[in-house]
């Protein structure tokens, strides 16, 4: 993980899920935040970790960043510390075109990484599920996507699904959805997620109570 906390962070959000966090989210902060449900190779396995972000535009053939490649900005983006981080894809505005796939995205498990969140289609879902990490993207292609988009700039802010996605800010996903908490709000949210998780529980009880069953 990316600090000593991490991991706890971690544990606290895959035990609330994404709804409460989404809630908490909504009482300290007033921009959007939630990412409604996405699809993966593995609905079982949550994802959590601060964001490394590239951000794709439609393709051209004239500009001098054409030729810079998925690896180059990769490694821009991860850094030297790229453990536990997860790495998020804008959609350059075709989200139903491949971004990647178990090839490129192998270099995620080679470095330790959370996993990848996506907004738009990722190839080689099987490959995927193998490699271990988290995935949560569009859906699943089939036919490459590089003549239609290209990874352009690392680290730099990026929409995802309607949600500005800054590098450093925390990102969870799981099958409900998914949701971005700045970095500096990442205890305040998991506080509040809680407090809100024990509130749904005590109605839950008193909903129960007053209509026992006949």
């Amino acid at each position: 993980m990316s600090s000593e906390h991490d991991t706890e962070y971690a544990a606290t959000a895959a035990r609330l899920g994404c709804a409460p966090l989404v809630d908490a989210m909504g009482r300290l902060h007033h921009h959007r935040a939630h990412i409604v449900a996405l699809s993966s190779p593995e609905p079982t396995r949550p994802l959590f970790g601060q964001a490394v972000t590239l951000a794709y535009l439609p393709y051209r053939d004239d500009l001098p960043q054409t030729g810079t490649g998925f690896g180059e900005l990769f490694d821009q983006a991860i850094g030297d510390d790229p453990a536990g981080k997860v790495l998020v894809l804008s959609s350059g505005g075709y989200r139903d075109v491949s971004h990647a796939g178990g090839t490129k995205l192998s270099r995620v498990a080679r470095h330790g990484l959370a996993g990848v969140l996506a907004d738009g289609r990722l190839r080689d879902f099987a490959q995927l599920r193998d490699h271990g990490f988290a995935t949560w993207c569009q859906g699943e292609a089939t036919r490459w996507g590089g003549d239609t988009i290209m990874p352009f700039a690392a680290n730099v802010a990026v929409e995802i699904a309607g949600v500005c996605v800054t590098p450093g800010d925390y990102v969870f996903a799981d099958a409900a959805g998914a949701v971005v908490i700045p970095r500096a709000s990442i205890e305040r949210v998991l506080q509040e997620a809680a407090r809100i998780d024990a509130e749904d529980a005590e109605s839950v009880a008193r909903i129960l109570d007053e209509h026992p069953p006949r």
